[in-house]
């Protein structure tokens, strides 16, 4: 008998095909009447599969008792409420590693970008002002600068491999020192952006993490620094970001993530200073694809009673 899941949100075409061919799959997204769905499947439902940003809340655990894994397509399960599911026994797996290269490689592309303003170029070189108004104003090196990467996780580690390739000097700031990175442990974070010219927010999403880069580790950053951030919005005290962005107290910023996505603050779309992505630093069919086949994996794991691949800790 096929085991039936709930569905919170839309994953890859592919992805959605095997589930819905190997389970019972209830689309919670469309479902008119969300909370009937739920009473209906109450009795059956022994799974919840979603994405990072959407998760699951307790209100809806809640309603399906009989739910035994919760299977989290993306790494940030900031979005699950593992509170709840820790008392219930429910384990909860993501999808890390993965996709640690693809979203190294935007941090990458996002401090070259706002450094080197290839965004405004691109428009300058299209609006024909090359010609008529010259060479377009200079921009700023990335090579040999200095780079702190807050969250020296499997991203954080990527991410520093590759700035090696700009032979940056390289600092990071974690919960705790990592003994075999052989760069720099800093553990203020205020500390460490006063010490870089560039600050790379790949940490999870924790309570503790929360608005953790605030007015007072911009301050540090100063004017000829640069944000890149590529975790978690609301890492960020994004008010206090926007309008560091506008009187210029910081250089620059690429952003892929926001406080309240999909919404963008709209202040920034009018700033040259700021590269914005719409949360696609793993948006590549490769990574999307080894993803999916992850979070089926835990699924089958599960349901066969084998140990999970990657339950989150």
């Amino acid at each position: 008998m096929s085991h039936t899941l709930l569905l919170m949100g839309p994953l890859l075409p592919s992805i959605m095909a095997t589930l819905e061919s190997t389970y019972t799959v209830h689309r919670y997204w469309e479902a008119a009447d969300q909370p009937a769905l739920l009473s209906k499947i109450s009795a059956d439902c022994t799974g919840v599969v979603t994405d990072g940003g959407r998760g699951v809340e307790a209100a809806v655990l809640e309603q399906l008792p009989g739910v035994k894994i919760v299977s989290v397509f993306g790494v940030g399960v900031d979005a699950v409420d593992l509170d709840y599911c820790a008392k219930q026994g429910i384990p909860v797996t993501n999808t890390p590693d993965v996709l640690s290269d693809d979203v190294a490689d935007m941090a990458i592309a996002l401090a070259l970008s706002v450094s080197r303003q290839l965004v405004n170029g691109d428009a300058y070189a299209r609006a024909g002002r090359w010609p008529t108004d010259g060479a377009m104003p200079l921009t700023r090196r990335v090579m040999g600068k200095r780079a702190g990467i807050f969250g020296m996780g499997s991203i954080g580690r990527a991410l520093a491999k590759r700035l090696e390739g700009f032979d940056m000097q390289i600092s990071y700031c974690n919960r705790s020192e990592k003994a075999d990175s052989g760069y720099r442990f800093e553990p203020s974070l205020q500390a460490l952006a006063e010490s870089v010219d560039y600050l790379f927010v790949t940490a999870s999403a924790t309570p503790g993490s929360v608005g953790a880069v605030n007015a007072a580790v911009l301050d540090a950053l100063g004017k000829d620094g640069y944000l890149i951030n590529v975790s978690r919005g609301t890492l960020v005290d994004e008010p206090v970001l926007v309008s560091y962005l506008r009187e210029g107290k910081i250089a620059g910023a690429g952003l892929d993530v926001f406080a309240a996505e999909p919404t963008i603050p709209e202040a920034l779309f009018a700033l040259d200073n700021v590269v914005l992505q719409p949360h696609n630093a793993s948006g590549t069919w490769e990574t999307r694809e080894a993803m999916g086949k992850l979070v089926l994996d835990n699924l089958a794991a599960h349901f066969s009673d084998q140990p999970l691949l990657t339950p989150v800790s």
